[in-house]
Parts: structure tokens; sequence; C-alpha cells
């Protein structure tokens, strides 16, 4: 249990009742057809039905949700390909001719013990 709530598939859920378990291990059980809410357990007694906010006015499965998070990493791994072929190409046409000569020493200027 944290300060913030419980954090679970990346979501969190949050409930009143759950201020006295920080800190705590409690045991959630939750219905995968339905992630809105969580019920929660300490030493097997039932403590309180803690609710997430962001999907409060939905119910979304927890199969929905995984394959809604590997749409969008599909979409990123496209999107970050993408970017590294045109990287590739740029850096193609910027290929580097041969090095320029080092730059000649120029004359020593004297030093004079009385300066």
């Amino acid at each position: 249990m944290h300060r913030d709530g419980i954090r679970f598939q990346g979501l969190r859920y949050l409930d009143l009742t759950l201020g006295g378990y920080v800190g705590e291990a409690v045991t959630i059980r939750y219905d995968p057809r339905d992630l809105a809410e969580v019920r929660v357990f300490h030493d097997g007694a039932f403590v309180c039905r803690a609710v997430c906010h962001e999907l409060a006015a939905a119910t979304i499965s927890l199969k929905d949700l995984q394959s809604a998070r590997n749409q969008r990493r599909r979409e990123l791994r496209g999107q970050i390909a993408d970017r590294r072929s045109v990287l590739e190409e740029l850096l193609a046409e910027r290929k580097p001719g041969p090095a320029p000569p080092p730059p000649r020493p120029g004359p020593r200027l004297k030093r004079y013990r009385d300066d």
C-alpha cells in the first residue's frame, strides 16, 4: 500500500479507508472484465473497494487495456523506425571526407631575459 493508493496494471486505485493501511501489504481481487474497481483485503478480511478515477465512468477489461497498450507500443515502434531511417539517410549524405591536415605551427616568438 502506497501513500498515493494502490498501483495495479499502471493504474492508481484510491479509497479513503486505505489511509490507515499505508505501508501494509494488502491483497487485491479484481474482475478481469472491469478494471474500474478492485476489492482490497488485509489479513484475509475485506477492507474496501478502491476505484480508479480514470476509469470510474467506463468499463474496461484487462484484455482491452493490454491490447490498447500493445497497439500503442506498435505505433511508437513504427514512428521510431521511420525516424531512424531518416536519420541514417541524413548521416549517409554527410559522410566525412578526408581529414584536413593539422595546422602548421607558426613562428615562435623570441623571449628576452630583461623583458
